[in-house]
């Protein structure tokens, strides 16, 4: 699947994970990776903004998650595009070892059709097993712009993962939160701004807090890892999210 669902933004991926391009007169930046045999969604996407490979200047993860680091390898060995993560999920990203454990376990969604077709989709994917990315650019400065397509400005939003981040492209008026929220519940299958479930958080508490990133920030467009994307705004997610509470 790819959709251009903004000037210079296209959506990649599949019912059960999203990933991103960002096109500027610089080129074109990659936002989270999703799963290894999602790579071919790249060239469509590239060609619904007249680009191609050649153009693809960086990888930015929000975290980094199996279904987000998928392609990410791939894409730094193929093109040489640089992967850039947060200082703190740094480990995560290229050694595929957690920090810490989430805070639930998997079992209880078991009975929930939504967990089964995650997990059958990721399997189809390659991103039961997490792949370690050989070499990371690291950021960590709250509120820093990276030196890439776009410029998204960096939102330190921990709870999720350690180092886990939203990312602020302004000027082409969207706003990625990854996982911080999400409009599809990959294991309840619940619809609307929501937390991620418990079995996937190392801490919601801290996902709670980090929601008052999204009261701070304005953009037309708000994007996810899984789910549909938002056209009201960040606020009005984040409180829709605060009354769901907990998943």
């Amino acid at each position: 699947m790819a959709t251009q669902i903004a000037d210079g933004v296209v959506r990649l991926g599949t019912d059960i994970v999203n990933w991103y391009l960002v096109a500027d007169d610089t080129g074109v930046t990659v936002v989270d990776a999703a799963v290894p045999r999602y790579r071919p969604q790249l060239d469509d996407g590239l060609k619904l903004l007249g680009r191609t490979t050649a153009d693809v200047r960086a990888v930015v993860l929000t975290h980094a998650h199996a279904d987000h680091v998928g392609c990410a390898e791939i894409l730094r060995t193929e093109l040489g595009a640089p992967v850039f993560v947060h200082a703190e999920d740094r480990e995560l990203a290229t050694t595929a070892k957690a920090f810490g454990k989430n805070e639930a376990s998997l079992l209880p969604y078991l009975r929930h059709a939504a967990a089964w077709k995650l997990l059958t989709g990721l399997a189809r994917g390659g991103g039961m097993k997490p792949v370690r990315i050989g070499e990371v650019t690291t950021f960590g400065g709250d509120g820093e712009t990276l030196d890439v397509p776009g410029r998204p400005r960096v939102l330190h939003t921990p709870g999720h993962t350690p180092g886990h981040c939203i990312l602020h492209f302004e000027s082409r008026g969207v706003l990625a939160v990854g996982d911080l929220i999400c409009t599809w519940n990959p294991l309840t299958g619940g619809r609307g701004p929501q937390l991620l479930p418990r079995a996937f958080n190392q801490s919601t508490q801290r996902m709670v807090e980090s929601l008052g990133r999204l009261d701070e920030t304005d953009a037309a467009l708000t994007v996810f890892g899984h789910g549909a994307p938002w056209r009201d705004t960040p606020h009005a997610a984040a409180e829709h999210a605060r009354s769901v509470g907990p998943t």
